[in-house]
């Protein structure tokens, strides 16, 4: 039993009840309006019903009552939940209330726990489930989705139909070794082996995608102090999120926050301006900006118009060059058009592909900025209705599963004994197992199940 909404003051609240024993529990303090005890087993399933909350002759709260019975429940039991007033006092009196009569408190995520252990849903759905719930965006609720109706776990159940196929042909050769009878070709052995890899391979490589998806893409802004860098973070929020100067070196440290633009959720970050500096502090501030370049997928580099001239920034843009990794994307930016003639300045930078011209203190053009971050996004996106990788533990074990992949193929190649190779293969299944839950830990489900809210 545990409050399925959020804590505090709200319309309503609701209590959720799941267990052998919930209809039984609830209809000792369920009745009707008019006074008449209801009888829950007998209501039908997916039904609501108006109510009355009653301890003795105290009348708690009028409620909706929904009936949900097992199997057909979110975790396969009988469930029952109370939609009460959402005052903090009605929804503590009737949790104990509920203990009184014999119900416990679940514990963190037990409810989808038990449609887990329950078999309604295996483990990827079930961390689905968490991300679902953790989703900001439309796309980061897409990929949830996708994996919550299972587009992930039928990838790897017909990886593992594939291996245990493979190893059931090696199994049966060792049954009849001393027929000397080969029941597999080996060279079709190895062309699946490689075909498996190849899925794996596919699915290890959409984790990049799939965790900025899950977290936001980082974007840093970057360029010379009073670029107007905390103007723009302001202006793409919008709201005052960064303390705006005309003083230099007013960021110190990096300022981050998220918004989504079209549905993707994109990271923001403020570094402090770029420059040669004395002051220990702002030095530790510019050492921190060049950490944020390299782990940024976009680095949006600013600078003002009026301030540099094309070899200037030639040479700072050869700079921040130095500084990305392999996959970053840089944008450069002008600022600042308010206060010089654009045609002049458009001429002058004329040799920047795709540079964009801005003005962050009037608003101008932050549409078409907006704009290339999602057109960037999209240039090194697949199709999200694909199957996209988002938990770390999952590569991980992909990642496994293909360095025994990698041994078997090796085995076939050395035409080791079929012992051998079969041990690698149950190896190869054994990790993906992991992923969907076929092979568990009491470890591995406590550390999975305990990040997720209680109540769910």
């Amino acid at each position: 039993m545990a409050l399925a909404t959020p804590d505090g003051v709200g319309a309503i609240g609701i209590i959720r009840v799941s267990g052998k024993n919930a209809f039984q529990i609830c209809s000792t303090l369920f009745f009707r309006k008019s006074g008449l005890p209801v009888d829950i087993s007998k209501l039908n399933s997916h039904s609501i019903h108006l109510g009355v909350l009653k301890e003795n002759d105290l009348v708690l709260d009028e409620v909706l009552l929904s009936v949900f019975k097992g199997p057909n429940s979110y975790t396969s039991e009988d469930i029952v939940e109370f939609s009460c007033h959402g005052s903090r006092y009605i929804q503590q009196q009737l949790i104990q209330l509920l203990i009184r009569r014999g119900a416990r408190l679940a514990e963190a995520g037990e409810f989808t726990f038990r449609a887990f252990f329950n078999q309604k849903l295996d483990l990827v759905q079930a961390e689905a489930v968490a991300d679902l719930i953790a989703s900001t965006s439309a796309t980061s609720h897409q990929v949830a989705m996708q994996q919550m109706r299972g587009g992930f776990s039928s990838k790897i159940k017909i990886l593992r139909e594939n291996l245990v196929n493979f190893a059931s042909l090696i199994e049966l050769e060792l049954d009849f070794s001393e027929e000397d009878v080969e029941f597999a070709d080996r060279k079709d052995l190895k062309q699946l082996v490689l075909s498996i890899q190849k899925v794996i391979q596919r699915l290890v490589d959409s984790f990049e995608l799939g965790n900025v998806i899950k977290n936001g893409i980082p974007v840093a802004i970057v360029g010379k102090p009073n670029a107007g860098k905390s103007t723009l973070l302001n202006v793409l929020l919008e709201e005052d999120r960064a303390i705006v100067s005309d003083i230099p070196g007013t960021t110190r440290d990096t300022i981050e926050d998220e918004m989504s633009i079209e549905g993707i959720l994109f990271r923001f970050i403020d570094t402090a301006g770029i420059r040669q500096t004395s002051e220990l502090i702002e030095q530790i501030g510019v050492s921190r900006t060049f950490e944020k370049i390299q782990k940024s997928s976009i680095v949006v580099y600013l600078f003002d118009v009026h301030e540099l001239t094309k070899t200037g920034l030639n040479s700072e843009i050869q700079e921040i060059k130095e500084h990305l990794n392999e996959n970053s994307q840089l944008v450069i930016v002008g600022n600042k058009i308010d206060r010089e003639d654009l045609s002049y300045t458009e001429k002058e930078f004329a040799s920047f592909k795709d540079i964009l011209f801005i003005s962050a203190k009037e608003r101008r053009n932050i549409d078409a900025l907006r704009k290339r971050f999602v057109d960037l996004f999209d240039s090194r996106t697949i199709n999200v209705t694909e199957t996209v990788v988002t938990n770390a533990r999952h590569v991980q074990a992909l990642q496994n599963a293909s360095f025994a992949l990698e041994k078997v193929y090796e085995g076939l190649n050395r035409n080791i004994s079929g012992e051998l190779i079969s041990v690698d293969i149950k190896n190869a299944l054994h990790h993906l197992g992991l992923i969907t839950g076929e092979v568990t830990s009491e470890d591995l489900l406590s550390n999975i199940f305990s990040k997720f809210c209680i109540g769910k």
